[in-house]
């Protein structure tokens, strides 16, 4: 589990704090978070633990199990949509597409953030210490694990070489 994870847990039910560490969030108000983060001992210029941190304040709704891919295959069940005759994408699967696409950086973390706030609008938890592994790591490997859990469920994404 990560260490990031653990410490949110202990201030889980501090709603300041919480509201703080949301700022990390929006550019003009990271200044707000840095204070928190430090107290929480992680470095405010490392992005990827200080995001997580922010997303685990907007929705601490976490579970140990899958990855964003397999949140987002839940939220697409929860819309309860059909793909159409004619072929077209649903929703969650539109916007699935293109956090896969996301390049890292502002671009990846406004596609997370959308798929945090659609979680916790429908009450779906997030694998929050494997998130913060995947956004350090994200490439391919990390894509293809997330649209294997969304398009091919219950297949193991591990390479032969990793096994």
């Amino acid at each position: 589990m990560s260490q990031v994870i653990e410490r949110l847990r202990q201030y889980k039910e501090d709603r300041g704090m919480m509201a703080n560490l949301r700022c990390i969030l929006v550019e003009t108000k990271k200044h707000r978070a840095w204070p928190v983060l430090n107290r929480l001992g992680l470095a405010i210029n490392d992005e990827v633990p200080a995001y997580v941190a922010g997303l685990y304040a907007t929705h601490p709704e976490e579970t140990d199990k899958g990855n964003l891919g397999a949140t987002c295959l839940i939220l697409d069940r929860e819309r309860h949509e059909k793909p159409n005759k004619d072929k077209k994408l649903t929703t969650v699967e539109r916007r699935f597409q293109h956090l896969l696409a996301a390049e890292k950086g502002p671009e990846l973390c406004q596609r997370v953030l959308r798929m945090v706030l659609r979680a916790k609008a429908e009450g779906v938890r997030i694998n929050f210490g494997q998130l913060e592994r995947d956004l350090y790591f994200w490439g391919d490997r990390t894509k293809t694990e997330w649209a294997a859990s969304f398009w091919i469920p219950g297949v193991s994404t591990e390479t032969e070489e990793g096994a």
